[in-house]
């Protein structure tokens, strides 16, 4: 199963980019399924009802799942919630809240990718800054339970039923942890989604200054979670023979900045159409465009760590981070993990087991990578025979 993360910044036409990709990846034969949480269901209109053949469209619908949820988690905790008095929500109450949107569609992704019949899952993400968020999410979660609830505090569990007897309820902690390891579970599954070899990212903008700070800072956040970035789609290109110099100069401007981010990455050009694309004829003539239809994606590859002890001494981690100042970075070590900062981003991350035994003797950045060097540690490191 391959699947395609669409995002951009916000008005960019990521939409219409990513139905234009699903519509045109199943007309060279592929079982697609495109997937969005946009709200009033816009693709409908784009798409057509019913879809092309070899093409299927599902919404996530976040208010339905969050009642959902709610509902079920009230049900699993009915015990504890009735020792403390409290009356359950009934789902026709409930009302989603914010940051819901981001779950359900990470659940619809997992869904999705376990889904029959399926050779490629198109899912148009929310605006980049968002996306970065979402998909940084499941990670995120996972290690904050593992700290607020460890797994080692369950050893006492066996006398859990005893007292369970004794006060004529579940233990709250039992029930905490039974729900913290659910979770854990769930945002496992996703976490290996967003994370597998077989899911890549595809960025959205309209070439110009603004959509280039805007992928800067969130191709920064994308390298930071270890997700990269396979191509651009140009949105929106105005042709470059017109007579009117006010269109010339801005086609121009959009080739300038096509072609600087063609120097880093695969640019996918799409024309503009002269006007907002209103349904599937307008998508057709998007689809035509080969470049949309994804190839198989690369292997992702770990952040190395290269042995330069013979020579100076030191283990240098390589942190690929396309686009980074100096100014955006900043990195603090604590204990067996390693606090990265790049512009708007962080990211807590494990050090490899070698690099535990090791202090942090400095950094550089060059070539859009920040070399983070590591000393050993003469009381930790092995000493040699």
């Amino acid at each position: 199963m391959h699947t395609l993360l669409i995002t951009g910044p916000g008005g960019a036409g990521r939409t219409t980019v990513a139905a234009a990709t699903a519509l045109a990846a199943a007309r060279h034969g592929q079982r697609v399924l495109l997937l969005s949480g946009d709200i009033g269901d816009p693709l409908t209109a784009l798409v057509g009802d019913p879809a092309a053949p070899g093409l299927r469209v599902a919404r996530v619908d976040s208010g339905e799942e969050f009642r959902e949820e709610l509902v079920a988690l009230q049900h699993r905790g009915s015990a504890l919630l009735g020792m403390v008095g409290a009356r359950p929500l009934g789902a026709e109450e409930i009302t989603e809240l914010p940051g819901a949107e981001q779950f359900a569609l990470l659940r619809a992704l997992r869904r999705a990718v376990a889904a029959p019949d399926t050779d490629l899952v198109v899912v148009d993400m929310p605006p980049l800054h968002q996306s970065v968020a979402t998909l940084a999410l499941p990670a995120q979660l996972r290690r904050y339970l593992a700290r607020l609830l460890p797994a080692e505090r369950q050893a006492a569990r066996a006398l859990r039923p005893v007292l369970a007897q004794l006060a004529g309820v579940p233990m709250p902690a039992q029930w905490l942890y039974e729900t913290a390891a659910r979770w854990d579970e769930e945002l496992a599954a996703v976490q290996a989604v967003v994370e597998a070899d077989t899911t890549e990212l595809r960025l959205v903008a309209e070439p110009g200054p603004a959509a280039a700070d805007a992928l800067r800072l969130g191709r920064l956040g994308l390298a930071l979670q270890q997700l990269p970035v396979s191509a651009v789609v140009a949105n929106r290109m105005l042709p470059q023979d017109s007579t009117d110099t006010w269109l010339a100069g801005l086609a121009a401007q959009q080739e300038k900045y096509a072609a600087e981010w063609g120097a880093e990455l695969p640019v996918v050009p799409l024309a503009h159409l002269g006007r907002d694309p209103r349904g599937p004829q307008d998508l057709e003539r998007l689809a035509a465009v080969d470049a949309l239809v994804p190839q198989a994606p690369a292997p992702r590859r770990a952040w190395a760590v290269e042995d330069r002890l013979a020579q100076d001494g030191v283990l240098v981690w390589v942190v690929p981070l396309p686009g980074a100042h100096k100014s955006d970075l900043d990195l603090v070590r604590r204990g067996d993990e390693l606090l990265l900062t790049a512009g708007p981003h962080r990211r807590i991350v494990p050090l490899p087991g070698a690099l535990r035994r090791c202090t942090v003797s400095g950094a550089a950045l060059a070539e859009g990578e920040l070399r983070v060097r590591f000393t050993p540690d003469p009381g930790l490191w092995p000493r040699a025979q």
